[in-house]
């Protein structure tokens, strides 16, 4: 018998359809959101996101760039609507998942955008998999070495949700407690802490884009000058807080599309 397909998750927003599957890649389950109707040809936008929370917040930027090419949220093992693999995962065994995934769709003319955390999921993917290294973008990279203790980042965090629209703090709040969950989001902070993120852009293949938001408390603009001298990549700024692709996804799609074809960033 031909396997079953994979059980699909239909959902709206602001008029749009997006859908849903888990999919088994290398020894973990992802969860990964496609847009029926958006173009076949053109580039394939594979969108990571952050720390706690899902994919969702990639909505408004995602409908954007289905306008220049397909589009793939991915919910990384144990966040947002993946399940939880009940074991210690690291940067190296989700970039390895991300990785799987890409080799299993065959994806051409690929851009690996992460945000935040999925930044250093998508370098570490780069260092370990160069093959897949292609044109990425690290939107607000984390975690800046003045951050890398649990009561910084904290203290970060709370500070940006003041600067974030509503929206965007329930979709936080609901992962982070519900989705996601505070065992296992309390496991995963070490595994954001403890890397070096610019150790890993020196060497890493394939063709960057560094972004920012003008008033990300998370994610200063100095951090990212210090990324862009290591990694020779170009950097843009766009107005807005950490999630700025939910407050600003007009730019930030532009930016990103731009990036996809080689245009001047």
């Amino acid at each position: 018998m031909p396997p079953r397909p994979p059980r699909e998750r239909r959902r709206r927003f602001r008029g749009t359809l997006f859908v849903t599957t888990h999919e088994q890649h290398a020894s973990y389950t992802v969860a990964v959101t496609r847009m029926p109707g958006s173009r076949d040809s053109g580039p394939a936008f594979v969108m990571v996101h952050g720390l706690g929370v899902s994919s969702r917040y990639f909505r408004p930027v995602a409908i954007r760039l289905a306008e220049r090419g397909s589009v793939f949220l991915v919910d990384l093992p144990g966040y947002g609507s993946a399940p939880d693999p009940r074991q210690p995962v690291s940067l190296d065994d989700h970039a390895d998942a991300l990785a799987a995934f890409l080799r299993e769709t065959r994806l051409t003319e690929v851009v690996l955008v992460g945000h935040s955390m999925g930044s250093q999921v998508i370098a570490t993917l780069a260092q370990n998999h160069p093959d897949l290294a292609g044109r990425m973008v690290l939107m607000a990279p984390t975690v800046e070495p003045e951050r890398r203790s649990v009561r910084r980042a904290v203290s970060g965090l709370l500070h940006d949700t003041f600067r974030e629209p509503p929206a965007v703090t329930w979709i936080a709040f609901t992962d982070y407690l519900l989705r996601t969950g505070p065992r296992y989001l309390l496991a995963q902070i070490p595994v954001v802490l403890d890397d070096a993120l610019e150790t890993r852009l020196g060497g890493v293949p394939g063709q960057l884009l560094l972004m920012r938001g003008s008033r990300d408390v998370l994610c200063s603009s100095g951090w990212v000058a210090h990324l862009a001298e290591v990694s020779g990549a170009p950097t843009v700024e766009v107005p807005g807080p950490h999630v700025v692709m939910y407050t600003d996804p007009d730019a930030v799609a532009e930016a990103i599309a731009r990036h996809a074809v080689g245009g001047e960033d």
